[in-house]
Order: C-alpha cells, then structure tokens, then sequence
C-alpha cells in the first residue's frame, strides 16, 4: 500500500500551472504556496514529461506501466519456483521402486 501523499492532487497541480504559465522560479512558487522546492521541482519534471517535453524520465503512464510488469514478473518467478519443486516431488514418485501390495 503506497504511502499517503503528504500534498493534496488540486495543490499539486495549481502550483505546477503557475509554473508553467507564469515562468516564475520554482522556489517563488515553492515558498508562496507552502511547499517545499524540491518536490516541486520533481512534479514540474514529472509533468514536462508527461507532456513529451523531456526525454530523461518515464511518464507517468510508462511508469505505472513498468510497476504493473515488474509485479507480474516476480509473481511469475513465484510460479516457476512453485512449479520446479512440484516437478522434482513428482520425478521423485514417478522414478521411485513400486512394490506389489501385499494381500
């Protein structure tokens, strides 16, 4: 479970707007709206590339993405280690002795 967010989305994205269209430094914005500059700085990012605007970071998208597929992989690994140790018990049984029932 992912850790609540400590900014609310509507700040998060008022203060990325006045950004954008104001061209006013990130620490202005960051200090008039109470939040710090560094976590603005890195939703400013985040959203320049969301918008195509940079190449040196995943979108949102592409990372939700990458989340969801590094989860699959390990719950496919999970299963393969499963399915390895069902295999071995049953080339186990299958290459053991069998003895005739005794009546």
């Amino acid at each position: 479970m992912p850790a609540p967010r400590k900014y609310p989305d509507e700040l998060r994205q008022r203060a990325i707007r006045e950004v954008r269209t104001t061209g006013r430094p990130i620490a202005h914005v960051a200090k008039d709206l109470g939040i710090h500059k560094e976590a603005l700085r890195g939703w400013v990012r985040q959203a320049e590339a969301d918008h195509g605007e940079r190449d040196d970071r995943l979108t949102s998208a592409e990372r939700d993405e990458l989340k969801q597929l590094r989860r699959e992989n390990a719950e496919l690994r999970r299963a393969n280690e499963i399915l390895k140790a069902v295999s071995v018990f049953f080339a186990r049984e299958i290459d053991r002795p069998r003895t005739k029932p005794s009546r």
